[in-house]
């Protein structure tokens, strides 16, 4: 199926994108609480004055949520592998999952990691003959890659935490 900038948009016009989530995890018992959580996609939005992307995650422990503000392309290459779209040509996400593979590498999880200054920051984890190596990457990439390749998205509690901290305080919530 193809898709241009306009469709694109306009799916994400729409009230969310209902997402199952990653599936998978490194740890078969679930993270421990205080660390690391999964988290899934819960939506793509759009605010409707701004016009601004944003992805929410939602963690599967304690159900806490961040929102990500992202931009237009961001969004697209997110919600392309939600909807299960295969493009005609790979996309910059998919040739660099066969490029891993073509040199024997594979991305086994990302892990969001913090929140300074409304910048969130990302690494992706990579498995390379058996060694990790550790990528900085901004989250919407890493997590672009992630749903490709079905890995598990991870956020650190302290996230969640500056996360809660930013929030307005007037009950004020966005227009998402």
């Amino acid at each position: 199926m193809r898709i241009g900038r306009l469709g694109t948009l306009g799916m994400l016009m729409t009230i969310g994108v209902a997402v199952l989530g990653a599936k998978g995890t490194t740890d078969k018992a679930g993270p421990a609480p205080g660390g690391l959580q999964e988290a899934e996609v819960s939506g793509v939005y759009v605010d409707p004055q701004s016009r601004q992307p944003a992805l929410v995650l939602q963690s599967k422990r304690d159900k806490r949520t961040l929102l990500l503000a992202i931009g237009h392309f961001e969004a697209e290459r997110i919600i392309v592998p939600l909807q299960g779209i295969t493009p005609p040509r790979p996309l910059t996400h998919d040739l660099i999952l066969t490029l891993l593979a073509e040199v024997k590498a594979s991305l086994s999880r990302i892990v969001i990691t913090d929140l300074k200054n409304d910048i969130y920051y990302a690494f992706l984890y990579l498995d390379v003959g058996g060694n990790v190596l550790k990528v900085d990457s901004r989250p919407s990439d890493a997590i672009a890659l992630a749903l490709r390749a079905k890995v598990p998205i991870l956020v650190e509690d302290r996230v969640f935490e500056k996360a809660e901290r930013s929030m307005p305080k007037s009950g004020v919530s966005p227009h998402f």
